[in-house]
This record gives structure tokens, sequence and C-alpha cells, in this order.
């Protein structure tokens, strides 16, 4: 199995409310993407409650069965859609790591 953890900042130029709303479309996207991506078995994105001691403001954990199945979910139609649609345009840095578990 393989772990995927992305951070995510967001663009300066949002404001809180902004923001607030791009961290629940993004949410509500990627966890969507759960029974329609094959080999993606567990999405979880933290963007609410975060604390003050964070640099990141949202938070993408998924665990998938193998690493052909990361790449299989890097370039699906559906998840494409939430990246290209939500998550590039209000994001101004990403930090990755994928491991084997």
């Amino acid at each position: 199995m393989v772990k995927h953890i992305i951070l995510w900042q967001l663009k300066d130029e949002l404001s809180e409310e902004e923001k607030a709303k791009v961290r629940l479309r993004i949410k509500e996207g990627l966890e969507s993407l759960k029974g329609k991506v094959p080999g993606l078995l567990e999405i979880h994105v933290q963007a609410q409650g975060l604390l003050p001691s964070s640099n990141a403001d949202v938070m993408l954990d998924c665990t998938l069965e193998s690493p052909e199945a990361l790449k299989g979910y890097a370039v699906h139609p559906e998840h494409l859609k939430v990246a290209n649609g939500v998550v590039r345009p209000n994001t101004k840095q990403r930090v990755c790591i994928d491991y084997e578990i």
C-alpha cells in the first residue's frame, strides 16, 4: 500500500472568506473520489480547525493499493477535474510525500 500526503498553501490574494470556500470545495471534491478512482482505498482532507501554528491551509491524506494505483490516480479524469478546477487555480505552494506502508 502507498500513502500519498499533500500540503497546500492557498494564494495570498484570497480573502479569508474565499479561503474558507476554497477549502470546502477542495475537501468535497477530493473526498468524492473514493469509489471513483481504482485503487484509492481511503481519502481524507483536513481543511478546518487548523491551529495558528500551521503553515499550510489544506492537507490531503490518502491510501492507495500500490504505486501503480498512485500513478493511475494522478491521471484519472475525476481527479484531474478537481485538481485543475479547484486546487491548482487557488494554491501557491504544494508539498508532497509518498511512501509505502
